[in-house]
């Protein structure tokens, strides 16, 4: 794992524990406390509770990454925290209404980083991935291997390295 996928996995699993932690233990408190949250009201408890596991869960897919750096799970972390991020950025941009400009700018580059090391640990794990196999094959799942990192078993049954 290269020093720039490892940072990626690390401030991306740090920032998603952080956050799905205190929505789903302190619901109320993040929406009073975490900056530019009540700029959308109203409130709902269940809603953040829910956002909260899922940035637990997504967590739990970098932690995972991070634990055993296969491509196959740095691009499956990268894709999570991606299919997030993209869409929590473009909602953010469409409802800076109410915001400071200092907010706006925090805000939008906050959720722009976010997005960018998600897309990021996507292409990284994928082309470790293409150079591990040493083939220029997509990412993916090809059949007979496990993963596209050329881990899995052979006809035989037995492990490949």
């Amino acid at each position: 794992m290269t020093l720039v996928t490892w940072l990626a996995l690390v401030v991306l699993a740090f920032v998603e524990l952080v956050v799905g932690l205190w929505n789903q233990w302190f619901p109320d408190s993040f929406y009073r406390d975490f900056p530019t949250v009540a700029l959308t009201p109203p409130f709902s408890e269940h809603y953040a509770r829910d956002f909260g596991g899922a940035t637990i869960g997504i967590a739990v897919v970098l932690v995972a990454a991070l634990v055993s750096p296969r491509p196959v799970l740095v691009v499956t972390a990268g894709l999570a925290s991606t299919v997030f991020a993209v869409p929590h950025l473009v909602f953010h941009l469409e409802h800076l209404d109410g915001a400071s400009s200092a907010q706006a700018i925090v805000l939008t580059a906050a959720n722009a980083t976010a997005a960018a090391l998600g897309i990021l640990l996507v292409a990284l794990g994928t082309k470790d991935g293409l150079q591990r196999t040493g083939s220029g094959r997509t990412a993916g799942i090809v059949p007979g291997q496990g993963s596209f990192s050329g881990h899995g078993t052979g006809p035989d049954g037995q492990p490949r390295s």
